[in-house]
């Protein structure tokens, strides 16, 4: 949005010019509008809401926050709260009114069309984040039968409801998913031809209960702008299209950079989620690491007559944990996004077990030498407690990086996110066993 229009668009608002307001907003895309209208206050938002020609309001709707198409829903009459409803892709419709509260539910459906109703309680039915739940059902669907001129004409008929035209879905008499031709190939065959002739008989679909991570896995691979939901008998019941997609992307990457942080995930934005929300999402995991991390207390409690002996030692404590804590965070950060692409599968465990091995070795060999180096030229510290230190830590490396691997592949065996067992989490383990491995090699080595 360019800062002339943004311009031109308060002065009118200011000046309450709504009809040349009008005709400046029909002028621009819907997204565009959905910007502008962001950034006003909650009465100036519903009343340039108002002015939008209804054709338009509801692609504008559907671009807005959750927040504000809440605001707006609101502040509607009954009637028109429906209408817009009534124009929204039925998709874009249950997102909004799975975040309504029960009572404006029940008066927006009350109010909507039979059709939009039913569309909208189908969609309900299915499991949260599954494929039936972010489809849409508004498509085009032709029989074999028919003719190119025919099909062409049906197009015209229901296409403008429909979520896109670029494909159409061939369907037999039970509503079995048995064919897909694109509208170019019907502007390109002879209008005598039959469906069925020309239809792409190998179709690819989706079942209504795929997990929507997996289904934006399916259109990374097939690289298609629109895919069929069939049911459990393969009937076809909607489509998912690219656009869905990208918000899936976005959820579940926020998600899993929630989780890796040890956030408990949220579905609003940050600036929309109240301090006691923010709160609440992060304090059990605080908590829960705050006791874990009292293990590397009551492990160095232990070994007090130790370091008494030996203080030097206790000076590179940090250091040791610091360095275990980011290697087993390097190893579960790429383990857990090649579990989620789907480039590591259980059968992979015995060679990520290698290669993490054999780059924890050079890695904690690497770091051993610059560090002994150190220890002896510039700590001048003896020779036994700079090979203590450096016999820790290459351990605590190798450590670190097979829990950070192993982890994330157990937890997603287990059913949880692998993203859970990121690099808070792990740093909590590798340091207590790296504190249990720093104080038996100096047991070992020193003789205390």
């Amino acid at each position: 949005m360019e800062k002339i229009e943004l311009q031109e668009f308060q002065e009118l608002l200011d000046s309450k010019q709504y009809t040349r307001l009008r005709q400046f907003l029909a002028e621009l895309n819907d997204a565009d509008i959905a910007a502008l209208m962001e950034d006003l206050k909650e009465e100036a938002l519903v009343k340039v809401f108002r002015i939008l020609p209804k054709d338009l309001a509801a692609n504008v709707f559907s671009y807005l926050e959750l927040d504000s198409q809440q605001l707006i829903i609101t502040s509607l009459s009954d009637r028109e709260a429906a209408n817009v409803i009534d124009n929204l892709m039925a998709d874009d419709a249950v997102d909004l009114l799975e975040e309504m509260p029960a009572n404006v539910v029940e008066k927006l459906l009350a109010n909507a069309r039979p059709d939009t109703r039913q569309a909208i309680n189908h969609l309900l039915r299915y499991p949260e984040d599954s494929a039936g739940s972010i489809m849409t059902v508004e498509y085009v669907s032709l029989k074999e039968n028919l003719t190119v001129a025919q099909a062409i004409e049906r197009i015209r008929t229901v296409g403008l409801d429909s979520e896109t035209i670029n494909i159409c879905y061939v369907l037999d008499s039970t509503r079995r998913l048995v064919g897909t031709v694109a509208l170019r190939y019907l502007l390109l065959s002879g209008e005598d031809e039959i469906i069925g002739d020309i239809m792409h008989e190998n179709v690819i679909s989706i079942n209504t209960l795929m997990d929507q991570e997996q289904v934006a896995a399916q259109f990374k691979k097939y690289d298609f702008t629109s895919m069929p939901v069939v049911d459990n008998e393969d009937r076809m019941v909607g489509i998912i299209t690219v656009d869905d997609i990208v918000d899936i992307l976005e959820e579940e990457t926020t998600e899993d950079m929630e989780k890796m942080a040890a956030i408990v995930p949220s579905d609003k934005p940050y600036m929309r989620t109240s301090v006691g929300e923010t709160y609440k999402k992060r304090i059990p995991w605080l908590l829960l690491l705050m006791v874990s991390a009292t293990f590397t207390g009551a492990i160095i409690s232990s070994f007090e007559d130790a370091l008494s002996v030996y203080a030097a030692l206790i000076a590179f404590i940090p250091m040791l944990m610091d360095t275990g804590g980011n290697a087993g965070g390097q190893a579960s950060v790429t383990v857990i996004r090649g579990l989620s692409l789907g480039e590591i599968t259980y059968r992979d465990v015995p060679k990520v077990l290698w290669k993490e091995i054999r780059v924890a070795i050079l890695c904690g060999l690497t770091l051993a030498a610059a560090n002994f180096v150190k220890l002896m030229i510039f700590d001048r510290v003896g020779v036994l407690v700079a090979l203590t230190v450096c016999m820790t830590l290459v351990a605590a490396v190798l450590m670190a990086m097979l829990v950070g691997c192993l982890l994330p592949v157990g937890a997603k065996r287990l059913g949880f996110d692998p993203a859970v067992m990121a690099s808070p989490f792990i740093t909590t383990i590798v340091d207590a066993l790296s504190l249990l491995v720093y104080f038996r090699v100096a047991t070992l080595v020193l003789g205390i």
